[in-house]
């Protein structure tokens, strides 16, 4: 990254050795510090609990064409690539009012809690089997064993995807995710472009098996769905459902993986979790607090925004930084660094937004976190690190990408 003159005290830098291993002691300086800062790249970052939260239900934009002329907006015209290249602008994530309310409720009458219920004994069962492994081999990475198929499995059968080919179908998937990325050159956007196109004509051959070939699935749910005569056209269809195929995994993986190392790492939060399972639900909310899956989220301000004594300017790219929000000493008091699964506010964490992009499958995520990390810690007491936990390069879903055990 080139050397730029900081008008802050601090500059957020996540390109460094200590930020990749541990991202929060930068986050803590940049609350101190920085809380609204205004980035030499061009894009405003927010760092504090009250002034993330605020803005997440402020009603300002996701659409990042209306970002103003800048730094953020020169890089996709280097790149020759749509400022909006994901899903065609279609998905409901990266939609404004009322295309955004449109989607969200004929999406929502068929991603419902009650659906979502449905799936726990398929969660149990994909749980049991991988333990199972699990103990016949002594242990091994959780990642490839655990964390990822898990939810990668269970929004396929929720979906009812035909056969496909899986490996393809996940290397598409962890490209397209790097268009979260707060900073990304040229090539990763033309990549993103490239796997973009890919996903979106297989996801569009699976729409169209599965109008021939219709099921008691969620996908066969969609292309019935209508709400006063309204219905998905073809292109909203394969864009929703990509957006549910895409973040019903992706953003789970980072849920079990940092969950886990986080208990690995805290011995006794792990054993009280195991002698108290009436703290199962408040523990999944903890351990999202404490380490979320997903650390930003942007908005694109629509007028001039006041925030912390400064005015982010019109049509400015403004991130979010959920996990140092969850991190806020101010709202989570001064053990807010620390892990404790019975913290009494741990479900008042931002790790799945706010406001009317509120994750819709925040439930589902949830019920696969509270399985999957439950049944792991109760059925190994002797579960602990084999090795050293390696982590991603991405700077907004950070997770392992290796997490070694011995049970």
């Amino acid at each position: 990254m080139t050397a730029v003159p900081a008008r802050d005290s601090v500059v957020f830098n996540p390109f460094t050795p200590e930020f990749k291993n541990d991202p929060y002691a930068h986050y803590a300086e940049l609350r101190r510090h920085a809380p609204v800062h205004d980035h030499p790249l061009g894009f405003w970052l927010l760092s504090r609990y009250d002034d993330v939260r605020d803005l997440l239900r402020s009603g300002m934009s996701v659409e990042q064409r209306n970002v103003g002329p800048g730094p953020f907006r020169k890089t996709y015209e280097y790149a020759d690539v749509p400022i909006e290249p994901r899903l065609n602008g279609l998905a409901m994530l990266d939609r404004d009012p009322p295309g955004h309310t449109r989607l969200r409720k004929l999406v929502a009458k068929v991603f419902t809690p009650r659906a979502i219920e449905g799936m726990e004994p398929l969660v149990r069962e994909l749980v049991g089997d991988a333990l199972d492994d699990l103990a016949v081999e002594g242990g091994g990475d959780l990642v490839p064993s655990l964390a990822f198929p898990l939810p990668f499995t269970v929004i396929s059968r929720m979906l009812g995807m035909p056969p496909t080919d899986e490996d393809r179908l996940r290397a598409l998937t962890d490209t397209l995710m790097r268009s979260v990325e707060p900073v990304s050159g040229p090539e990763v956007l033309r990549a993103v472009q490239a796997a973009d196109v890919e996903l979106t004509a297989m996801i569009g051959e699976a729409v169209a098996w599965k109008r021939r070939h219709p099921g008691d699935d969620l996908l066969t749910a969609l292309l019935a769905a209508e709400e006063g005569g309204d219905v998905l056209s073809n292109d909203e269809l394969v864009a929703q459902v990509t957006l549910l195929y895409v973040a019903g995994h992706e953003t789970t993986v980072n849920l079990i993986s940092n969950g886990t190392v986080a208990l690995l790492r805290h011995p006794e939060q792990l054993e009280l979790l195991r002698t108290r399972p009436d703290l199962e639900d408040n523990a999944i909310e903890e351990l999202l607090r404490y380490d979320t899956a997903v650390h930003i989220s942007r908005r694109v301000t629509l007028e001039p925004y006041e925030v912390g004594g400064r005015v982010i300017p019109a049509r400015s790219f403004v991130l979010a930084n959920l996990a140092s929000a969850n991190r806020d000493e101010a709202f989570f008091g001064p053990d807010s660094e620390e892990l404790k699964l019975d913290r009494p506010k741990a479900r008042r964490q931002l790790s799945f937004g706010s406001g009317i992009h509120f994750c819709l499958g925040a439930a589902l995520a949830r019920l696969e976190g509270k399985v999957a990390i439950g049944e792991l810690v109760r059925r190994f007491p002797g579960l602990r690190l084999d090795g050293e936990v390696e982590w991603n390069d991405r700077i907004s879903l950070r997770g392992p990408t290796r997490l070694p055990v011995r049970l």
